[in-house]
Formats: C-alpha cells, structure tokens, sequence
C-alpha cells in the first residue's frame, strides 16, 4: 500500500462505496476463493526470492529495533497468519518496521513485509493497521509479485529459474539483470486494479478472521482519500 495515486483513490473509492452497499460485515466473514494468476515460479522460489530481496530491503532502509514497535505489529501480524487463507498458503510472513516517513507497507514475495513508521502514525487504531497489513499478505498469498515478473519475461524467465532450481547463483540478483528488481518501489509489486480488488476482499476476510472489525479498511482508506 503506498500513498494514493489517482487509480488508487478510485480503487479506494470503489471498496468504500461496495461495503457500503453490501454490509461491511458480511464482507468481511465471506470466503473470497482467488486463485493465483499465470506463473513461472513455484512457491519455493517465491520464498527464496522474497528473502534475497528482503536482504536487500534491510540494507537499504533503516530498520527499527524498538522492542515495543517490533512486538506490536508481530501481535497483529500473529493474529491475522491464524486465518485460514495464510495457513493455507504456507508462507512463512515476517513483520518489521523500517524507517519512512510515507504512508505504506509492502510485503515481498513468499512473506517477508515491511511497515513504515509512516503509516503506524496514520492509522487511527489496532484494526486499520491490521487491515493494511492483512491487504499486503493476500498479495504474496495469491502471488501477485511473482505473476507480474512472469507476465514481464516470458523468454529469458524460464531459463533463469532452471538455473536456480540447479542451485546457481543469486534469484534476485539474476532477475535484475532482466530489469525485475524487487523492493518498495519495484516494478512487480505495482499492481492491477484487479489485484489490488482481491487483495482488499480477501483482506477484509483476514481480518475479520483475526477479529478485527473490517470496516476499518474503509475508514482508513476514506480517511487517506479525504
């Protein structure tokens, strides 16, 4: 989640305008059944990726050590990897805190997810953190990332992921060489309209799971919008 982009707000706008319509709650305690688009990678490479990219992201941003920002929203995200969709997924997620002023989260492929210090000062309370949180991890559980990098390299991808299934060399370093870098800003993790819809109903779902109240989602998003 980044801050909004015209698309973005019209995106916000629609979420907004459709748990209105259809009754927040009910959305929220509905199974969304997505499946995962096209893709070259399996989901162990989706991990191994998400890793190396997040050795990367930890090199490159500032990386908050305090015990008590570090324990919040490893409580939130311990609450919302209980739902069924992330069990399912087999992911395992990580949650850390990185020093930004902008109001955003990311999560890399296979679960590794970052939260600036930006939005935990924006969100109001526990649950729009959860619901940012919860739109990120239906990204990596429906593998949004990894569909985008296999829609952009349909010649060389394959080839480079034999490669590695052979053990040689770095993912992440071998996919920037065909202009797939990954990270806050990366290409793949700029998503469709599409996915960005299923990550908001599927997270509404997570976070309805976890217990937390999904109308927050909408607030949060009606309140960046404002």
């Amino acid at each position: 989640m980044k801050s909004p982009s015209p698309r973005k707000q019209k995106a916000a706008a629609a979420l907004i305008a459709s748990l209105i319509a259809i009754g927040t709650s009910a959305l929220g305690q509905h199974q969304h059944n997505f499946e995962p688009g096209f893709n070259l990678f399996s989901k162990q490479q989706d991990v191994q990726l998400g890793q190396e990219s997040a050795a990367q992201v930890r090199k490159q941003m500032t990386v908050i050590q305090d015990p008590v920002l570090t324990e919040y929203v490893n409580r939130v995200g311990k609450r919302l990897t209980a739902s069924r969709e992330t069990q399912e997924s087999g992911f395992p997620f990580t949650f850390e805190v990185v020093a930004d002023p902008s109001i955003n989260a990311f999560a890399l492929p296979g679960g590794p997810m970052f939260i600036n210090t930006g939005l935990l000062r924006a969100v109001d309370n526990e649950a729009q953190l959860a619901g940012v949180m919860g739109h990120e991890m239906s990204h990596v559980i429906l593998r949004h990332g990894t569909n985008q990098a296999s829609k952009r390299n349909l010649i060389q991808l394959p080839a480079v992921l034999a490669a590695q299934m052979a053990g040689n060399g770095s993912m992440a370093g071998q996919l920037a060489q065909l202009g797939i870098g990954l990270g806050a800003n990366s290409v793949i993790l700029k998503f469709s309209r599409t996915a960005e819809s299923q990550a908001d109903l599927m997270g509404s779902h997570i976070m309805s799971e976890a217990g937390y109240d999904p109308q927050e989602m909408a607030r949060f998003f009606h309140k960046l919008n404002a």
